[in-house]
Parts: structure tokens; sequence; C-alpha cells
């Protein structure tokens, strides 16, 4: 075993949006930080959301305001530090006879909802009748519909880039982050934590620190259970499952909150990287979150919900281009409806433990604030304990990397030879960090074309993904970086020819090299 030199401030397990956003805030503030994921940044639950950042309207059923008002607050932050991935919704919701939710019901939370986001950049609600929603949504179902709202929330289409970009923004302050290094222990001695042992892809480390952060989302109890303390389980994770189609007859041309007719809990269909994105599902799950996925019955719920709501669409399951399932990591419950366990984040201090703290829950929407309250109590403690002095919270209105130079970016990216959609696509992905991909491009020839004849990457933004972004492997560049991973045949056309410039980044061999692309087909067919 190996011992890391020095001793960090704070050593954070769990590389998802939650310890991101940590590291992030924990570095701007000037404390020295390590950042550990066992896998890939992002490749947990942030990947599986339903990629919104909602100032939560279902909160308000069970009466959680703050939570609201909380989430309305970070939803126009993120509006502002993060325009490149965070852009306006607008939402629809229909209201029919037989609804659960009646349209007065309805126009109450709306107005409330209006209330606890004054001073938001979005438009307030409309209230529409039966005539108007059906000239604007011509393909619902207008058997028994009353009228419906229409309102603004926000989307990210891509989390897993919010991910990354805090990741960078935290070593850009200083931080040190590895991914694909696993804690295997939790040092804890005369009651007071030590630091961790993590296994690096070469040799077990032991890391030095004063306070340990678990922030491993549905994987809490299980890094608990290595610092051997005996501990009871916090989570009682719940699992969400999407299906991703393509355009359907009668499709809507903005996003829908539906009342699902089977049990009457709400779902969404979004459009969403040029496809419709279905979900979600909320069902208790005591099994590895790993190996979560969209069972058969989730399936044919959410097909025939949305068929129900867009007769003529006729979805089958020949009609999904893939599914994703991911495991929410709640607070433990053992009664009432999976719907009603709160959301809001609980961060857990161990007494037998001192200097190890548990987050619990919080949601893609609200990952700064909670990182904020975090790294507060973190400080807090230390300065009891050594009288570290740290700065106060800057996360609130400094921009993320991306958020930069998106002009310049925008003019630059014109000019390339890119087809158009792999224009966009670079933007929406990269925003201003765009730059440096063209800037790297034009310093190396060889990375200056793009990898595919039809133009839809340039090959610097793979080398860009493994200099810079920390990818590793296949899987990593086109599902978590270039975001080619999530368009409906899963990056297939475009892998060769990435797997091409990363085996010269990475000096892979030809055997090699097929074992990454075999990874990520045998990746790909887990989520057919």
């Amino acid at each position: 075993m190996t011992s890391s030199p020095g001793e960090f401030d704070v050593v954070i397990i769990g590389g998802g949006i939650n310890g991101a956003g940590i590291a992030r805030d924990a570095a701007m503030r000037g404390l020295k930080v390590l950042l550990l994921e066992q896998n890939d940044f992002g490749s947990g639950t942030s990947s599986s959301s339903s990629r919104l950042i909602h100032g939560g309207l279902r909160y308000l059923e069970y009466g959680e305001i703050p939570l609201v008002y909380e989430s309305l607050r970070e939803r126009r932050i993120l509006q502002t530090t993060a325009p490149h991935l965070v852009r306006k919704l607008r939402i629809n919701i229909p209201v029919y006879d037989n609804s659960r939710r009646s349209m007065w019901l309805l126009r109450t939370g709306m107005i409330a909802y209006d209330l606890l986001s004054l001073g938001k950049s979005l438009p307030h609600h409309r209230v529409l009748d039966r005539e108007e929603f059906l000239r604007n949504e011509p393909g619902v179902n207008a058997s028994g519909l009353r009228g419906g709202v229409q309102y603004f929330d926000a989307q990210v289409t891509y989390a897993e880039r919010l991910v990354i970009e805090n990741v960078i923004a935290a070593r850009n302050a200083g931080a040190v982050v590895r991914n694909y290094s696993r804690v295997m222990s939790i040092e804890v001695q005369d009651g007071r934590v030590r630091g961790v042992v993590c296994n690096d892809p070469d040799a077990e480390t032991a890391v030095p620190a004063k306070v340990v952060v678990n922030a491993t989302g549905p994987w809490v109890d299980e890094a608990l259970a290595t610092a051997n303390l005996g501990m009871p389980r916090f989570i009682g994770g719940t699992k969400g499952s999407h299906i991703i189609v393509g355009r359907f007859e009668g499709a809507p041309k903005d996003a829908f909150y539906v009342e699902a007719h089977a049990d009457g809990r709400p779902f969404f269909i979004i459009p969403w990287n040029g496809q419709y994105l279905i979900g979600t599902t909320d069902i208790r799950y005591d099994g590895n979150p790993a190996d979560a996925e969209a069972s058969d019955a989730e399936i044919e719920y959410l097909l025939s919900e949305t068929n129900r709501v867009f007769p003529e669409a006729r979805l089958k399951r020949k009609d999904i281009h893939y599914t994703y399932a991911g495991v929410r990591p709640l607070p433990r419950r053992s009664a009432g409806p999976e719907s009603a366990i709160t959301r809001k984040h609980i961060i857990k201090r161990h007494d037998n433990a001192k200097g190890l703290w548990t987050v619990i829950g919080g949601k893609l929407t609200t990952y700064r604030s909670l990182s904020e309250d975090a790294v507060d109590r973190v400080i807090k403690q230390l300065a009891k304990r050594s009288g570290l002095e740290a700065g106060s919270c800057r996360t609130d209105d400094v921009p993320l990397p991306g958020a930069r130079r998106m002009d310049e970016a925008e003019r630059a990216v014109r000019q390339t030879h890119l087809a158009d959609p792999g224009k966009e696509r670079m933007l929406n992905v990269y925003g201003g960090r765009a730059i440096e991909i063209l800037e790297l491009a034009g310093k190396e020839q060889a990375l200056s074309a793009p990898t595919d004849e039809s133009g839809t990457v340039l090959s610097a933004e793979v080398a860009f993904a493994i200099r810079r972004e920390f990818a590793r492997n296949l899987i990593d560049i086109l599902h978590r970086r270039t975001m080619n991973g999530l368009d409906s045949d899963l990056g297939a056309s475009v892998a060769q020819g990435i797997a091409r410039i990363a085996a010269a980044e990475l000096n892979w061999s030809k055997a090699e090299t097929e074992r990454q692309l075999e990874a990520l087909r045998t990746y790909n067919a887990t989520l057919r």
C-alpha cells in the first residue's frame, strides 16, 4: 500500500452531481480537496434523471413549500451560471373530466408556484380552455378534455455535462479529482475519521484527511459499511425508469406533464435531444443500484399511458430507441407512498466518527445549494478543530466553465467543417469551452478533421475528452463527453471514428481498440 502525499482537508467520496458540486464549492473556498469516484464521473444516478431543472411543482401537494422555493431559486441560478446547459422548457398540463387534480386545484397550485418564484426569469403560467389547448397541441386526446395549464420550467439536456463541468471547475480551483478510484475503507480511529484507503488501477493508497464526505447517492450505506461502525441503513431508494422514442404521430411540440390513468402519478413526455423522453416511474428498490433497469411492466406502463394521451401515437416496444433507469437516494421510510418520501436533502453528522458526513437525498436541481450546505458544515467543524479559515460560498454567481466566451465560441464553431447538426451539438455540449477544442484542432493537424464522413464529431473533441476531461475509455467518451451515446443509435454510427482517435491518444493496440468497441456494444445492449 502506498501513501498519498500530505493530508487533505476533505475527501469527497462519489463523483455524481452532489460530490462534484461539493468538491467545486470546497475548492473555491480554499480547502485542500480530493474527489474520488469508483467509476466515471456522473455515470450513476446523475445520468438517470428526467433531465429537468424544475421548481418542484409536485412538492406543493405534500406541503414542502421550502423545497419548492429552494428549487425555484436554484433553477434561476443555474440559468445564469450554466446557460449553455440549462434552458427554459414550456410544459402543458391537460385536465380531463376524470382527472384527480381539478382545474381549480391546478390553478391554485400554479398561482402559488408563481408567487414562490418572484423575480424569476421565466413567464408566468397560462390557463387554456379546451379549444385553445387543442389549437396548441392538436395531437392530444380530446375526449373529456376540459382545458389545461401551460407553464415554464427548465431542462438540462445533458445532465452528464453538468457533472463534468463541476468536476472541471473543482480541478481549476485546486482540487485533486480521480475517477475509477474506489474507496475500499473509511478509516476511523478513536472515534474520529482519519482518511480513506482507495484502490487506484495500480495500487491501494492510504489518503489521510481531516474530514470525509460520503456523497455516493444510493451507495451511501455500502460506503459507510467500509468504516465497520455498525451503522443503520439510511437509504430507501426508489427506481425511476424512462423510455426514449422518436417522433410519433400526434407528438407534442412542447413538454407534457400528465396524470397517469393507472395510478394517478404524474409523468413527463418531453421533447429531448431530437427524440422524446418519457418517464418516470417511482418504485421501491433494494437491489444493487448498478443493476437497475426498466422492467417490462414499467415499459408497458409508460407506453400505454403515452398512447392514451396521444391516441395517434400507437407506440409499441419496437418504437423504443433505448431505456434507462436509476435509483433515487432517498431517506429510508418503511411506510407510505413512494411519491410522498421527501426530496429534501439530509446531511448527517456521524457522532461515532467525528469528521465523517453523509449526504442523503437531494436532487439535480438543488445540487448547488446542497453543496453549499455541506461545505458550510465542514468548514464550521474544521474551524473548531484546527482554526481553519475559509472563504464564503461563491457558486451562486460564478459561472461554470462552459458559460464563458459563448458568443465567441458560436462564431468559431459556425466556421468549422462539421455539418450543421454537429455544430449545434458541439455548442450545446461544451458552450464556450468549444473554443479550447478549436484551439487544440488548430495546433494539431491530425485533430482538425471530423471523425466521421457525416461531420458529426470533430477529432479534437476526442483528444479533449481524454486530455482535459478525464475520459478513460470509449464509453466515457461517447456517453458522458461528446454525448453521441444518447443519440437514437447510441452512438453506433460514430463509434469507429471516435475509437480510432482514442486509440492514438491512449496507445491502444488493435486488439484493445476492438475490446473497447465490444465493451461499448455490450453497454449499449443493456439500454435496449
